[in-house]
Formats: structure tokens, sequence, C-alpha cells
């Protein structure tokens, strides 16, 4: 099945387009530019590059969240309008067991963390056995203080990755020595992991529609934040 997904998490963009476990091609671009000027674009030339058309494609898949609040309605919306078009399953996957995906750590654990403000990060903890992911902990919004203390209990080298690591690395290396910065390369959210993980969601049957797809925020954005402080008095 031929996948095209979508990431626009973060300040990065990118898509890309899956087949059967191989990547094809992947368009990145880290550059300042805001999503709705890139994505689209980048999408198309991809597609035309491979010398395929729009209607080869078979589903979609869009990093749905956590992350920027505007830069995930921009994928989400994209993709359900790319998914609506020509009828095609829509999957929304986590944006940090994406990027758990697309680190490919082989064993060890993987902390994924993006900066949600507040003193806080998004994030989510995986463990890698012999190449394959399992949970250990949901997709929320915690602070580095909590996460610190999660982690201190984890035995073992720990794989920073997402837009938060640098942030989580400089506030918690100093008591957390086996936390390990990954490379440029490997830090960013990227496209390939999103279509990663929407192939296994295709293929274990799980919901993979556009007019259920939602973003995932874990938290109200701050408009939202104040409107609810004001409406209490606050």
């Amino acid at each position: 099945m031929l996948i095209l997904a979508f990431e626009t998490s973060a300040k990065a963009g990118s898509v890309a387009l899956w087949q059967s476990g191989k990547l094809l091609a992947e368009s990145y671009q880290n550059t300042g530019l805001t999503h709705s000027q890139t994505l689209l674009s980048m999408a198309e030339t991809m597609i035309k590059s491979c010398g395929l058309t729009p209607q080869d494609v078979q589903a979609v898949a869009v990093a749905a969240g956590p992350g920027s609040f505007t830069g995930v309605r921009i994928g989400v919306a994209a993709a359900k309008g790319f998914a609506w078009g020509l009828e095609l399953p829509c999957c929304g996957v986590s944006t940090l067991e994406a990027m758990a995906e697309n680190l490919g750590i082989y064993e060890g654990t993987v902390v994924c963390t993006m900066d949600a403000r507040r003193s806080q990060v998004y994030n989510a903890i995986f463990r890698a056995e012999n190449g394959k992911l399992s949970r250990l902990t949901p997709d929320r919004a915690i602070s580095l203080a909590d996460l610190e203390k999660e982690l201190a209990e984890i035995s073992g080298p720990l794989y920073l990755v997402g837009d938060g690591s640098n942030l989580t690395y400089q506030t918690l290396h100093s008591t957390l020595p086996a936390l390990i910065l990954p490379p440029e390369h490997r830090l960013h959210q990227r496209a390939a992991g999103v279509a990663a993980v929407a192939e296994k969601m295709l293929q274990n049957g799980e919901p993979c529609d556009a007019q259920s797809l939602q973003p995932n925020y874990l938290r109200l954005s701050q408009a939202e934040r104040e409107r609810l402080e004001k409406a209490q008095g606050v």
C-alpha cells in the first residue's frame, strides 16, 4: 500500500511516500517558512519526482499531535482534504510514537520530548527490544521535574528524540548522565516515522478515516486557558 504522510507538528515540516515497509521518498524543510507555504508544494513535487500521481496514493497519514497547535491543524487539514478528495483511509498518528519509530534504536529506552512551554514537555517513553517498540507511558504533558523522577528509575541508556531533546538534555543531564542526545539528522520529527506507524495501524485494522480524525493537543490552547480562567474568575 502506497502511503503519503505529513509531519507539521513543529518548526520543521516534511512529507514522505512509503510502501510495504520501504521509504520511497521524503522531503524535509526546516527553513522557518510556514507549513501552509510549503507542505502541499513539497508533496506535489515529491509525488511527481517519483513518477507517480496523487491517484496512485492508497492511504494518507499525519502526525495528529501533540505539537504546535497551528502546525498540527495545518497537517490534519491537509491530510483530511487529500484523503476526502480521493476517498482514502486517513490515519492520525501520535507525533511522539512516530518520532520514536523514526529514531531507529534497536535496543534501549526512547524518551520522546517536545517543548510544551509553561515548564512542561510533551512526552512519551518507549522501550525498544529487538528493533520493536513497546509503550511504557501514554502521550502526556509533564514537567521536567516529574520526568526526571521517572527516568531515574529506568536503567540503561536513555535516548532522547524530538524538538525538546536539547532542552531536556541541558536541564537533566547533570542528574541523569544516561541521557543520550541524538545527532541533528535524528533529532527532529519526520514524516517517514509517521508513515511507518500508519502502516502498522492499517495492518492491524485500526480506525483510519478522515471524518473521525481530530488533532490531539493534550491540553488547552493559551486562548482557551485564558477564557476558562476568566470564566472561573481566576
